[in-house]
């Protein structure tokens, strides 16, 4: 399957979009849990985890598309959910509500170690 990203009008040269990844790996298994591991791994690599697999990625378009083909070569696509969101906008902080616990946060906000 091939993706195409981030040749709308909305990314300018030099501009970032936000990409939500999210995944689902079966955890019954020593291999789902490795496979689990490996993908959360390199999630962190690219953004922020905002729930236990779901990361938030400001990318520009070439690392937007990177970033798809590192955890394709680690899920079983016939047991594991692999998604990419992308096209929020520029606005994408408008479009976002949150609830519960684990406050909202900037992506762009240092971080504090």
């Amino acid at each position: 399957m091939e993706i195409k990203i981030c040749s709308c009008s909305s990314l300018k040269e030099g501009g970032f979009i936000l990409v939500l990844i999210t995944y689902d790996v079966p955890t019954e298994s020593g291999a789902g849990r490795a496979r689990l591991r490996k993908v959360a791994k390199q999630c962190v690599n690219f953004g922020r985890r905002v729930q236990n697999s779901v990361f938030e990625c400001e990318l520009d378009a070439a690392k937007a598309k990177e970033v798809t083909h590192i955890p394709r070569r680690i899920i079983n696509e016939k047991e594991d959910s692999l998604r990419f969101y992308y096209y929020l906008g520029n606005s994408y902080k408008n479009k976002i509500e949150h609830y519960g616990i684990k406050k909202s946060f900037d992506v762009n906000d240092p971080i504090v170690l």
